[in-house]
């Protein structure tokens, strides 16, 4: 279902708070929908994000080493994604 979510296990140097947290916000965007929530779902949308989040960061704590990392670069160590960002 969700293609676009980079793997974050096995990342050298590991995954970020602020790399998990896109992921998470990234997942909960596909499934509800909701590309920027308003008024009555920002707290539902917030409360799911940190939710995804949390659990990312215990499951990605319990598992086992990767081998060799992910065969794609997460979004926020691109260069040209990192300079869009800074220009918000």
């Amino acid at each position: 279902m969700c293609r676009n979510i980079t793997e974050l296990r096995g990342l050298q140097p590991a995954a970020t708070p602020e790399e998990i947290e896109a992921a998470a916000r990234q997942y909960v965007r596909k499934v509800s929908g909701i590309t920027r929530p308003a008024g009555a779902n920002v707290d539902a949308f917030e409360a799911a994000v940190a939710e995804v989040t949390a659990s990312t960061e215990r499951l990605l704590a319990a598992l086992q080493p990767r081998r060799q990392p992910p065969k794609t670069v997460p979004p926020l160590r691109r260069p040209e994604v990192r300079a869009r960002l800074q220009l918000r």
